[in-house]
């Protein structure tokens, strides 16, 4: 009787150890399925005089590719968008590519097609329409539950009507409005890449805040993307520039209110 009951008990810890295992992996594919990733491209003409616009498309063509082949151990997203900041009229929204538009593309092709898409040629930067389609977005898809990380390539430098403020002006990142996207998902990112040390600071004193966890990188060290590529290589072997990747602009920063 004990053989038989230590039998029965051995099987039952084996299928037990089986389902945990199977939910475990369940559960991390999932995780990694539900970030919703939204990339934002500065098409204003001060982010074509910074000198970082070229880089930036180059730059996206991989980030985008990465994240797709999920490559290096970058998260692939469940839904990606891809849209424009900038307006030659105030409030202006723009359109937001999906991720068919991207997928089994080359890295080349994916460059190409950004650069067709979102040429510099905007006279306003304008975040704020930004933000509220991102929200639209991920109400209407019912992506609210899902991680949402934003990573936009730009000057950072807010020019859009503000009455009696120049462009850049303390007042101008007063008026940037993160609202829409505060307690919209469970964790919600803005990565802000190719800004100015101080520009960068200005962001993360004066764009009132709560919940959304803000990350800048300065245009200098974004220049160093390039130099983790190794050669000739094929992307899937390009380890050290996912590696970079990770580390400088998917970097999980923590919310201010932790």
């Amino acid at each position: 009787m004990r053989t038989l009951l230590g039998a029965r008990g051995l099987v039952a810890i084996v299928i037990l150890q089986a389902v945990l295992l199977a939910g475990c992996g369940l559960e991390s594919g999932e995780r990694k399925a539900r970030v919703t990733l939204f990339v934002g491209v500065d098409t204003s003409g001060s982010f074509q005089r910074s000198g970082s616009y070229d880089d930036a498309m180059a730059f996206l063509a991989y980030y985008i590719y990465g994240h797709l082949n999920e490559l290096g151990g970058l998260d692939k997203p469940r839904e990606l968008f891809v849209g424009a900041i900038g307006g030659k009229d105030p409030n202006e929204p723009k359109a937001f590519h999906p991720i068919q538009d991207f997928a089994g593309k080359s890295i080349p092709e994916i460059e190409h097609d950004l650069r067709t898409w979102f040429p510099s040629s905007d006279s306003l930067t304008d975040y704020n329409p930004f933000f509220k389609q991102i929200a639209r977005i991920v109400k209407e898809r019912n992506l609210v539950l899902a991680p949402v990380t934003v990573t936009v390539v730009t000057d950072g430098v807010p020019d859009f009507a503000v009455p009696r403020a120049k462009a850049g002006s303390l007042a101008q990142y007063k008026h940037i409005d993160l609202t829409p996207l505060e307690y919209l998902s469970r964790r919600m990112s803005v990565r802000l890449a190719y800004v100015s040390p101080q520009v960068g600071k200005n962001w993360r004193d004066f764009v009132p805040r709560q919940r959304v966890r803000l990350w800048t990188v300065d245009a200098e060290i974004m220049k160093g993307w390039r130099a983790q590529i190794d050669g000739p290589g094929a992307p899937g072997e390009q380890e050290r520039l996912w590696d970079w990747i990770q580390h400088n602009v998917d970097y999980r920063v923590r919310s201010i209110g932790v």
